[in-house]
């Protein structure tokens, strides 16, 4: 069984780890965006380390929605004029 790391965004932005923070807690958009990255980067990790059975196509599908949760969260971390962040 291979092991694969997770993709917390901690990880993904560190420089902006406390900003994450205060935003999930101000900005409701910016929180549901986070809350779905969350639970399709769990899903994701859990079909990755054989914990749950599915698909190439259905684990893909998975990453492309994660991949667009985490462009979300950095257009509001970069740009926050536009999201209201």
């Amino acid at each position: 069984m291979n092991v694969h790391t997770s993709h917390d965004l901690a990880e993904e932005f560190p420089e902006h780890a406390e900003r994450i923070r205060s935003l999930v807690l101000i900005d409701g958009h910016f929180s549901k965006a986070v809350q779905t990255y969350g639970d399709l980067n769990l899903e994701i990790l859990r079909i990755e380390n054989e914990l749950e059975a599915a698909s190439d196509e259905h684990l893909e599908n998975l990453k492309k929605k994660r991949l667009h949760q985490l462009d979300v969260i950095q257009q509001a971390l970069l740009h926050p004029e536009r999201t209201g962040a």
